[in-house]
């Protein structure tokens, strides 16, 4: 599934735009800080997807519904497109076994940009845990 999104050329890739990213990164740190639905780990945000590394204190549905709701609402508001469906219905989460997993996952998520051929290091993607 993450190469097929990470791989994809047409369709929505509203988070390209720089305003919106932004919106979805100042969410995502609002649902970790001031709503401590989970502790924040990793995340990148890409032009058609988004990819948190994140240790849940709420239901992982409950969290996923309230930053999905949020940031399709922002989102459609900055592009003029109130009332149109922003993100997929479903979502896909797993469960991180162990340290050494949780570490792939980190570079993975951070070095997402890279291997789609965007940036040349992690760093250098703005809309990444990568670049702080």
């Amino acid at each position: 599934m993450d190469r097929l999104l990470d791989e994809a050329r047409t369709g929505p890739a509203y988070l390209r735009r720089p305003e919106v990213a932004q919106t979805t990164i100042d969410s995502i740190y609002h649902h970790a800080q001031t709503m401590a639905h989970y502790d924040l780990h990793s995340y990148v945000v890409m032009p058609n997807h988004v990819h948190l590394l994140v240790t849940p204190r709420v239901c992982v549905s409950k969290l996923t519904h309230s930053l999905k709701r949020f940031t399709a609402r922002e989102a459609n508001r900055i592009l003029n497109l109130t009332g149109r469906r922003f993100w997929q219905d479903e979502s896909y989460d797993r469960l991180v076994r162990d340290q050494a997993e949780f570490q792939r996952i980190v570079r993975y998520i951070e070095w997402n940009p890279v291997m789609s051929g965007l940036v040349a290091d992690p760093q250098s993607f703005p809309w990444s845990s990568a670049h702080l």
